[in-house]
């Protein structure tokens, strides 16, 4: 069977505030730029096989990938279903939020302007699946969000709906994911 691996942006100044990133296009801070060099230097010292980096359109996801490709020479390209979920009107806003934990239980909801948990998860699962059905031939390093982390842990895994809403991976963590 195939794989893939999963790596988080490195950190923003969001990430730091503990603000809402979602679909809002905040930059790496200095920090997040020396985690994304050297989870590169990570991968090519300790000789992980990818073959291609798919990341996130928004420029957090995009710069980390780049470090990436930069330091280990694998070859990179934008894949728009890898954009994190729109949180609404919850944008911006403190991640530990009453009203937004309770929001992040109602799959349905699209947060007054959002992207529901559950068409999220659809464009996720369908990059997933494509994924899947090439793993035999190539294997990707997703670069991307913690949004699209807890989707693709839930693919794998099955979660409870607080299990889902709490799940998350640091910055710059580089995860391998095994199709069976």
């Amino acid at each position: 069977m195939g794989y893939f691996y999963f790596a988080r942006h490195g950190q923003t100044v969001w990430n730091v505030e503990n603000k809402i990133c979602g679909a809002t296009d905040i930059e790496l801070t200095e920090k997040g730029h020396q985690q994304a060099e050297e989870l590169g230097q990570k991968i090519l010292a300790e000789k992980v096989h990818i073959d291609e980096i798919l990341c996130s359109p928004l420029k957090r996801a995009a710069d980390t990938a780049r470090h990436i490709s930069e330091i280990t020479g694998i070859p990179m390209r934008v894949e728009p279903r890898l954009k994190e979920q729109n949180f609404g009107k919850y944008e911006s806003t403190p991640r530990n939020g009453e009203e937004f934990q309770y929001a992040k239980t109602c799959f349905a909801d699209s947060y007054d302007g959002g992207e529901s948990m559950i068409r999220f998860c659809q464009r996720i699962y369908d990059l997933l699946d494509d994924i899947k059905t090439e793993s035999d031939k190539k294997t990707y390093l997703l670069v991307a969000h913690n949004g699209v982390a807890r989707a693709v842990q839930s693919y794998f895994t099955d979660m409870t709906n607080e299990e889902f809403a709490r799940f998350g991976i640091s910055n710059c963590e580089l995860r391998r994911f095994e199709f069976r």
